[in-house]
């Protein structure tokens, strides 16, 4: 059985950080090229970021470019986003995926506010 479990949301203020874990299980985790996507409350899906099974290769939304930074443990299974100098903007459920949106968690609440 697949599973992606998503971790680490909560609430933050502007200008915080936060550092969400996508843990994976029941498929080739470690040649799988990895997405994280996100839907705001009211809009839809937006892609944030991917990462090549390399863990190298990587790319990113212009809105978050250079305050997310995506990475992987494939010994562990394990996508990560560290998100820095978060903004209101950035409130969404936070997804990680596979490439081809096959497989898909159930989501982390990431809350910007204060």
């Amino acid at each position: 059985e697949v599973q992606l479990v998503e971790s680490g949301g909560g609430l933050v203020q502007p200008g915080g950080s936060l550092r969400l874990s996508c843990a994976a299980s029941g498929f080739a985790f470690n040649t799988s090229t990895m997405r994280w996507v996100r839907q705001s409350p009211g809009k839809g899906l937006e892609w944030v970021s991917w990462i090549k099974s390399d863990g190298f290769s990587t790319l990113y939304t212009s809105s978050v470019q250079g305050r997310f930074t995506i990475s992987r443990d494939n010994a562990n299974n394990t996508l990560f986003l560290q998100m820095r100098s978060l903004r209101s903007e950035d409130t969404a459920v936070y997804y990680c995926t596979d490439a081809d949106f096959q497989y898909w968690g159930k989501g982390a609440q990431v809350t910007v506010s204060g």
